[in-house]
């Protein structure tokens, strides 16, 4: 599979019986397969492009991409416990790179009538705010919302990323009332704010593939095409790695975030000084939190958002929105206070917005290692 022409009749034909042994497979006879994958190109000399040739193969004998890219998922899964499984992976991933190219990928809008078995994979691939029942799937693709995603014309029937959106006459700051189903519907025709509240990429396997912002700057095309009255599109953001990251700052580096001077002297020398601001931030957000401890909270948040590593933001969803071109505009408490929500953020979100003449000019600051904030950035 890996030496032979492409075009050779009996390679061809055992990459068909691989293929379809590999889709059957359980967990542990995947990874004895690519193990024996790894001990067949190990001997290839020279290497060149013979590792592209088997993957090239299989996409030529398969009906979809879904086998590719279940492929990389594994290998992504297991490549720290296969030796050499890396090197399989790298060259699938270049070519998915290329077969994922962003002209490929097809915008579509799923609604209510969308086919049942398309809304069952929303249910299956959300992965932001759980959808927990029809009725609250019913209300995220109803007609006054919108939902778009990507699709690729050989993954038919699969959403590859997907991102939902509101509609307001202002920035929205709590998750938990746009996910109600009790809640008015948005008036379309009032709005100038659309508010982009969940984005959910589907697939293990394309990870590190982005097409991403490719999606949000399509579904704003098409908003505006639709909606020209529309003005302004933010996000409504968790903060995922925020409790985590506050957990972990000591007395010491407590002392420099905050700015209360009895907050700095009982932290000074405290090990664990940031685990007990995450307990008084959840404590806070469920229950009645003086303004002094939502002013701190929200600070310390944007400390988190603007925290770089390796050049780039610290929380996975800052480094996708500004590397996108977004700015962090302000940041909301007790936005999200769901179980997930309390966990990761203390219950505290953020919004993103995309000033769609600034993106570039963001670009630039936040290469310079400064992220962009909005100019008011409010507290709230």
């Amino acid at each position: 599979m890996f030496s032979a022409r492409l075009t050779d009749v009996a390679a061809n034909r055992l990459a068909k019986q691989w293929s379809a042994r590999y889709l059957a497979a359980e967990a542990k006879e995947r990874r004895t397969m690519l193990t024996g994958l790894v001990q067949a190109s190990g001997g290839l000399e020279p290497r060149e492009d013979q590792g592209l040739r088997l993957f090239r193969r299989l996409y030529a004998q398969a009906e979809s991409l879904n086998l590719l890219v279940e492929l990389r998922a594994d290998m992504l899964r297991w490549r720290k416990q296969v030796s050499g499984l890396g090197v399989l992976e790298r060259e699938l991933e270049g070519l998915l790179s290329s077969w994922f190219d962003v002209g490929m990928l097809e915008l579509r809008p799923i609604t209510w009538d969308s086919p049942a078995s398309l809304l069952e994979k929303l249910i299956q691939y959300e992965a932001v705010h759980e959808i927990r029942s029809w009725e609250e799937l019913k209300h995220r693709v109803a007609s006054h919302r919108r939902c778009y995603a990507f699709f690729h014309p050989r993954m038919s029937g699969i959403p590859l990323i997907f991102v939902e959106v509101a509609f307001a006459t202002q920035m929205a700051g709590n998750v938990q009332v746009l996910l109600d189903p009790q809640s008015p519907p948005d008036d379309t025709g009032k709005a100038r704010w659309a508010i982009f509240y969940s984005i959910s990429n589907t697939q293990p396997g394309l990870r590190g593939i982005s097409f991403g912002n490719f999606l949000l700057k399509r579904v704003i095309d098409e908003l505006l095409r639709e909606l020209p009255r529309l003005k302004s599109f933010a996000t409504l953001s968790p903060m995922p790695g925020f409790a985590e990251w506050l957990g972990k700052q000591d007395g010491k580096a407590m002392q420099e975030l905050l700015s209360d001077k009895a907050d700095k002297q009982q932290a000074q020398d405290d090990p664990e000084a940031g685990l007990k601001w995450v307990d008084r931030l959840r404590s806070a957000a469920a229950g009645q939190a003086s303004d002094a401890v939502q002013r701190t909270g929200l600070r310390l948040a944007v400390q988190y958002l603007k925290s770089m590593k390796n050049g780039q933001p610290l929380d996975p969803v800052a480094r996708f929105h500004l590397g996108n071109g977004a700015r962090i505009e302000r940041v909301n408490w007790a936005a999200d206070c769901s179980a997930k929500g309390m966990a990761q953020s203390c219950g505290i979100m953020t919004n993103y917005l995309y000033e769609l003449d600034q993106l570039d000019d963001n670009l630039a600051q936040l290469a310079a290692g400064k992220p962009r904030l909005g100019m008011n950035l409010r507290w709230r």
